[in-house]
């Protein structure tokens, strides 16, 4: 029943009312997270094609102890170039199966963030599905990064120091909105320069049937019911589960990706997304575009939403990538 559209969609908009119903309960334990990271918070609306999005704008208030430098004090980018001066900026984006606006879930991650690169973080409320199937929000994804990018000095961040990533159904909008600007090639005048993507746990491969994709566990957090909401919700068609930005570890994507933005892929072991994730790494290893691999052992899908510790460690290294994929180590 819930690999028919219609029957996917309403329950997606039921999962939608119960999202908002324990939305404030919720956001408050997820800010009450990790509590040694502070940063200030301000509302930013950036115009998109689809409305405006609504975006939740970190900068860090403190240091973590670790004694890195700030980012803005970097005398140079990576390239050579001289520094704006400017922080640079990372736009993250939440999971939530694409049908789901839980952006207030990734505060912790974008305060740890903030306060361990020096960066901007941006925590973007993109569209949703099944009132906006795919392909929109990689779209609105790509309009955001390139707005991000032309906009840095109003907002008091460095555009050309820009990079990207989400977690679960995020990553893969990242991964999508990566894509479109490598497909503009170094010539378009609209394409955002990506320093790094941050993959964590992404869906990267819809074209598979969700009932086949197994997990060591027996009652893994994405069970097969929410992976047929998800995935019928956003892509009712599903002759079109294999383009390109829904699939690009699936075998119809076969382009070359030589000169795609460097990526950081990070996979949960016993994850149902696991071997999707590992297949895209593989993909982009072998085009040069791999900066890491990192699996995390004994862990499941959102592993980082409820176990504080491995949390730590994982923003710890995607913070370490970002600064060295924008020069400031």
């Amino acid at each position: 029943m819930l690999s028919r559209p219609p029957v996917a969609s309403a329950v997606a908009r039921l999962m939608q009312v119960g999202t908002v119903a324990a939305g404030r309960r919720l956001n408050r334990r997820m800010h009450a997270r990790l509590p040694e990271f502070t940063a200030r918070t301000e509302d930013l609306l950036i115009p998109t094609s689809v409305g405006d999005a609504r975006t939740t704008v970190y900068r860090a208030t403190g240091t973590d102890g670790t004694g890195a430098a700030p980012a803005d004090a970097a005398p140079a980018r990576a390239d050579g170039t001289a520094s704006t001066g400017l922080p640079p900026v990372h736009v993250n984006l939440h999971g939530g199966g694409f049908v789901m606006a839980t952006t207030e879930l990734d505060d912790p991650l974008c305060r740890a963030l903030a306060v361990q690169t020096g960066a901007v973080v941006l925590n973007v409320d993109y569209v949703v599905a099944p009132q906006h199937r795919f392909p929109v929000a990689i779209h609105q994804m790509h309009e955001v990064l390139r707005w991000v990018a032309e906009n840095g000095p109003a907002h008091g961040w460095d555009g050309s120091r820009l990079t990207v990533g989400g977690q679960s159904a995020g990553g893969s909008l990242a991964a999508g909105a990566a894509r479109l600007a490598f497909e503009q090639g170094s010539g378009g005048t609209s394409r955002p320069t990506i320093a790094l993507q941050v993959l964590h746990y992404p869906a990267v491969d819809l074209s598979i049937d969700p009932q086949l994709k197994r997990s060591p566990l027996a009652k893994p957090l994405l069970r097969p019911w929410m992976r047929e909401v998800f995935d019928h919700s956003y892509i009712p068609d599903r002759s079109v589960s294999a383009d390109r930005l829904a699939s690009p570890a699936g075998a119809a994507d076969t382009v070359d990706l030589t000169g795609i933005a460097p990526a950081v892929v990070i996979a949960a072991e016993y994850d149902v997304l696991r071997a999707e994730a590992k297949r895209y790494a593989d993909r982009l290893e072998a085009v040069g575009a791999l900066a890491e691999y990192r699996e995390i052992a004994g862990a499941d899908h959102g592993y980082d939403g409820f176990d504080d510790d491995a949390a730590r460690s994982s923003y710890a290294f995607i913070a370490e990538q970002l600064r060295r994929a924008v020069g400031t180590v």
